[in-house]
């Protein structure tokens, strides 16, 4: 006679890691910049339109969710390096952000983030006099 076993629900308070529901993410090679009067964020997004980018900023944390859509999706291909679903990327950026002057861009696979500085976190020069 074979052996039971009892399949029992995964304890919330063990789940460590959330779980993903679609799968893969990727992770678009981001290249981020500092100046006295902005970040710039650059994003590699290959096969990116505007309208497949979720761009947040919330609580000090900007995040980027998009989708790849698949370009052929009947085609069986000899060779494919193109990946195509979901990315996702979260980065922990200083309050100083002026969140309502937050501008994007996708153009030719390039997302272009700028992230302007509060007038108060911007460096002031202080002249000195002397006699």
């Amino acid at each position: 006679m074979a052996e039971s076993t009892t399949l029992t629900q995964k304890d919330r308070g063990e789940q460590t890691v959330p779980e993903s529901t679609r799968g893969v993410f990727f992770t678009p090679r981001v290249d981020i910049y500092e100046t006295e009067n902005e970040l710039t964020l650059y994003a590699d997004v290959p096969g990116v339109g505007p309208k497949d980018v979720d761009l947040r900023y919330e609580g000090g944390e900007l995040i980027l969710h998009g989708r790849v859509q698949p370009r052929h999706p009947e085609a069986q291909f000899a060779l494919q390096e193109y990946e195509e679903g979901d990315f996702y990327r979260a980065f922990s950026i200083h309050e100083s952000i002026d969140a309502s002057r937050i501008e994007a861009e996708c153009k030719n696979g390039v997302l272009l983030v700028h992230l302007p500085k509060v007038e108060q976190a911007r460096p002031k020069q202080i002249t000195v006099r002397g006699q």
